[in-house]
């Protein structure tokens, strides 16, 4: 299907349920290529939104997207600590060098104390109301958000942040072997 390899840079295309484009990152490094999931790195990405608006991302990111699970996590290595976003949103495909997947509006944003809440649940319920999603989707959606807290809560995968720490380190030296 795909032949992504570490080092590729792929665009995201982000859409919502009725398939419109929502958001574009212009480049995300390939750190990682595992059955379950796939590793990306940014830094200083062009970021532009379905309302024309664009802009940089101020921080170096470390990406997850999942082929079964319905989210992705974003870890962000700021200055004041790590910070995470997560989309609830389908599996990710690649087509043309481009992760694709669909957002839900619901995010989890973990704080570097460890605290989290989730977002944008007004976002989601007007959504789910307009665009008529199926029933067994937001059970589905539900359940991964769940799934999702319950991963952070016991520090798995991205949420320990040694191996966020292990991929920003590859992503670096990525782009510095890139540069020579």
């Amino acid at each position: 299907m795909n032949n992504v390899k570490v080092g590729d840079k792929l665009k995201i295309h982000c859409y919502k349920h009725d398939g419109q484009l929502e958001r574009i990152s212009d480049e995300a490094v390939v750190l990682e290529v595992k059955d379950e999931y796939l590793v990306c790195g940014n830094y200083k990405t062009q970021i532009t939104e379905n309302d024309g608006r664009s802009y940089k991302t101020k921080e170096p990111a470390i990406l997850f997207f999942y082929k079964k699970r319905w989210f992705n996590i974003i870890g962000q290595l700021k200055k004041y600590g790590l910070f995470y976003y997560c989309n609830i949103a389908t599996p990710y495909l690649i087509e043309n060098n481009i992760i694709k997947y669909i957002d839900y509006d619901l995010d989890l944003r973990v704080f570097p104390d460890g605290g989290f809440r989730v977002l944008d649940r007004n976002e989601y319920n007007y959504h789910k109301k307009i665009m008529h999603y199926p029933e067994e989707l937001n059970v589905i959606l539900k359940n991964e958000l769940t799934s999702l807290i319950e991963m952070k809560r016991k520090n798995e995968g991205p949420f320990n942040t040694e191996i966020i720490n292990k991929y920003y380190e590859k992503y670096l030296d990525l782009i510095k072997q890139g540069k020579n």
